[in-house]
């Protein structure tokens, strides 16, 4: 089975930039969607953006659409999530989800995926 491991998390002043990496261990993400989610403090956890890597279909929550890309990189085992123009409100536990099975109408729900890696925190703040 594939453990995601999620990296590149810290504070950053508002307007800037980060770049989140989920490495795949134990195996490759070929064949599965890998998904990003966050989970603010005291909310519940909401998804942000999915990849199938075959094909490359994407998918965005509209609160990051233009702002957030998620990307592949085949050949390092590494999905990536480019976060630009970031808010205060961006500020959350990030999460790196993956599974073989899901289909593209649950990609939402954080309850469908399988694997899920650590979390990273993204802290946006003057």
């Amino acid at each position: 089975q594939v453990q995601p491991v999620e990296s590149g998390g810290g504070s950053v002043q508002p307007g800037g930039s980060l770049r989140l990496s989920c490495a795949a261990s134990g195996r490759t993400f070929s064949g599965y969607t890998v998904a990003w989610f966050r989970q603010a403090s005291g909310k519940e956890r909401e998804f942000v953006a999915a990849i199938k890597l075959s094909g490359g279909n994407t998918d965005y929550a509209n609160s990051v659409k233009g702002r957030f890309t998620i990307s592949n990189d085949r050949a390092k085992n590494t999905v990536y999530l480019e976060m630009n123009s970031l808010k205060p409100e961006d500020t959350a536990v990030y999460y790196c989800a993956a599974d073989r099975q899901i289909i593209r109408s649950s990609w939402w729900g954080a309850q469908h995926y399988d694997y899920w890696g650590q979390g990273t925190q993204v802290t946006v703040s003057s």
